[in-house]
C-alpha cells in the first residue's frame, strides 16, 4: 500500500463541481461574457489559468482575465461555498487513512482561501495539517505542478504515493508526476474518462470501505 496518500478535494471530498461552474458563469455574465454552463463544468478541476482562456478564449493574465478571475472567487465565496456540501464518510475516510497509519496530504487546484473554506465544509481541516493548492504551483491541473509540490511538501518519492481525485485532470496531473492514480465517480466523470486509474470506485464512502 502507497504510505502517502494525495488528495483532490472538490468533486472528490466535496460537493462542489456544478458550484464552482455556475460562480465562473455568474461572473463572466457580470463582464458581459456569454459562456455555456456545461462547456464550464466539465472544464471545472483546471485552475483559473487554463479555464478562463479554454473557456472563453480570455487570457488570465490579461486584465480583463484577471478582474474576472478575481469577482469568480469572491462570488463563490459568497454565493456558492454556503450551498457547497460535504459528500457522505469524507472525515470517515481521511480518519481510514490515519488509522492505517498512512499519510494524507492535500493536492487541490484551490487557492489557498477557498481550500481553507473546502476544508472546513468536508469537516476534515484538522486532520489535514499537510496542503498543497493553486498558490503553490506555476500551473494547474492537468500540469503535474501542484502534485509534484504535494510531493515536496511531503517529502515523498512518487512511487510510494497514490492520488485520490475525480476528473481526468487530476489522473493526467498524477501520471506525469508519476504518481498513481485511484478515481471516484462523485465528480460526475465516468469510467471512460478515468481509464488509467489502478482502481474507481462510487466515491470515497466506498473507497475507505475497501481501505
Amino acid at each position: 500500500m502507497h504510505p502517502f496518500i494525495l488528495l483532490d478535494i472538490d468533486g472528490t471530498l466535496v460537493d462542489s463541481n456544478g458550484l464552482h461552474a455556475e460562480s465562473w458563469q455568474a461572473a463572466l455574465a457580470q463582464y458581459g461574457v456569454e459562456s455555456d454552463l456545461a462547456t464550464l463544468r466539465r472544464l471545472i478541476g483546471k485552475g483559473s489559468d487554463k479555464l478562463l482562456p479554454e473557456a472563453t478564449g480570455i487570457s488570465a493574465e490579461s486584465d480583463l482575465g484577471a478582474r474576472i478571475t478575481e469577482t469568480r472567487g469572491k462570488l463563490f465565496m459568497r454565493d456558492f461555498l454556503p450551498r457547497v456540501q460535504p459528500f457522505p464518510s469524507s472525515r470517515v475516510f481521511v480518519e481510514r487513512i490515519l488509522a492505517l497509519g498512512l499519510k494524507p496530504v492535500v493536492a487541490s487546484s484551490a487557492n489557498a482561501r477557498e481550500l481553507e473554506a473546502l476544508l472546513e465544509v468536508a469537516q476534515v481541516k484538522d486532520l489535514l495539517p499537510l496542503k498543497t493548492g493553486a498558490d503553490d504551483a506555476d500551473s494547474s491541473k492537468p500540469d503535474p505542478d501542484i502534485v509534484q509540490a504535494a510531493l515536496k511538501r511531503a517529502s515523498a518519492k512518487p512511487k510510494d504515493a497514490v492520488l485520490v481525485g475525480d476528473t481526468p485532470y487530476d489522473l493526467e496531473a498524477a501520471t506525469r508526476a508519476g504518481v498513481e492514480f485511484i478515481g471516484v465517480r462523485s465528480g460526475g466523470w465516468g469510467d471512460a474518462d478515468l481509464k488509467g486509474a489502478i482502481a474507481i470506485y462510487d466515491d470515497v464512502s466506498e473507497l475507505a470501505a475497501r481501505l
